[in-house]
């Protein structure tokens, strides 16, 4: 194999599961891009991106600007990261999960171009979310896609792509880590290939192209109104973030577990038709859903049973 010069630009902890694995390879990683540091936690400090916390760990340099356009609203910012990415050299630019659009010059500047490592089997799941969103559709099937980046949105043609089944209690937060360390395993070989002159690209189909929308905070508020199998679904999708959402007894719970039940529903969407000490089931818009893990605001996560035992809910109540 022959070792290439890889700048690297991600954020999130699937993009850092690439990028350790890009620098064991043996890989130069002369510089990693990531997203300005965030508030977080209690205290809203800021804090570093995962990607950014690896690549100090590992000594590689850090470029943090909020945008690459030199148009933009940042012109100061792109400039400075334009003069990073010059002074790196790279022979190629991996991507992975960065949360800013690459301008054309970016796209241009590395000799082998810029490769994207994408959580879905592209053409389906362009954009933001493709993790989130095949769990809530209920697809069987997802995986990754290494794709060497073009203007478009999730667009350019194939070099790589593998499946990764979707089990039936698969949450984003577990298929994540599986689709990351899949994600790893591929650029490496995808580099492996780059370095042998050896990349095959192939054109996304025309059909079966489907968009991954953003997850917005919004979303997690539970519609009793729509099919039981649908919220089950939603809950799975929106864990860890960003939780769906019901009102009980005046205050906002979360709920990360439910099972769909088979059973014969008269009462309205939200009303609970039955309580026993493991579980709660709600009434909804075709079918019912039993409430197994939940979590009250400022608590954990824990069994529906506990939080029962400290507000008792009857057969009527109805949940927000």
């Amino acid at each position: 194999m022959s070792a290439l010069r890889v700048a690297f630009a991600g954020t999130p902890e699937f993009a850092a599961v690439a990028l350790k694995a890009i620098h064991a390879a043996g890989h130069a990683v002369p510089l990693v891009l990531t997203q300005p540091d965030r508030p977080a936690g209690r205290g809203m400090k800021l804090s570093p991106s995962p990607v950014k916390q690896l690549a100090l760990e590992l000594g590689v340099p850090v470029a943090q600007p909020r945008s690459l356009r030199l148009d933009g609203k940042f012109p100061e910012e792109a400039e400075a990261g334009r003069a990073a990415l010059d002074g790196a050299r790279p022979d190629v630019l991996v991507v992975a999960a960065y949360g800013l659009i690459l301008p054309q010059w970016v796209l241009d500047l590395p000799r082998v171009g810029c490769l994207n490592i994408h959580g879905s089997l592209l053409p389906r799941w362009r954009g933001a979310a493709p993790i989130h969103r095949a769990i809530e559709a209920g697809d069987a099937v997802t995986g990754i896609t290494i794709m060497q980046m073009d203007a478009g949105l999730d667009t350019g043609d194939m070099l790589l792509a593998e499946r990764e089944a979707i089990a039936f209690d698969d949450t984003t937060g577990l298929l994540h880590d599986r689709l990351a360390a899949l994600g790893a395993r591929m650029i490496v070989r995808a580099l492996a290939d780059a370095g042998a002159g050896a990349l095959r690209p192939v054109k996304q189909p025309e059909e079966g192209v489907t968009y991954a929308h953003k997850i917005a905070k919004s979303e997690a508020a539970i519609a009793w109104t729509l099919p039981a199998d649908v919220i089950e679904r939603r809950v799975r999708a929106f864990d860890p973030f960003p939780g769906a959402t019901f009102q009980a007894a005046g205050e906002t719970m979360k709920l990360w577990r439910a099972q769909v039940e088979r059973l014969d529903v008269t009462g309205a969407p939200g009303t609970v038709i039955a309580v026993d000490g493991q579980q709660l089931v709600v009434a909804c818009g075709d079918g019912a859903l039993a409430l197994l893990d939940v979590q009250r605001s400022g608590g954990k996560r824990g069994p529906v049973a506990q939080w029962l035992q400290a507000q008792p809910l009857q057969p009527g109540a109805v949940l927000g």
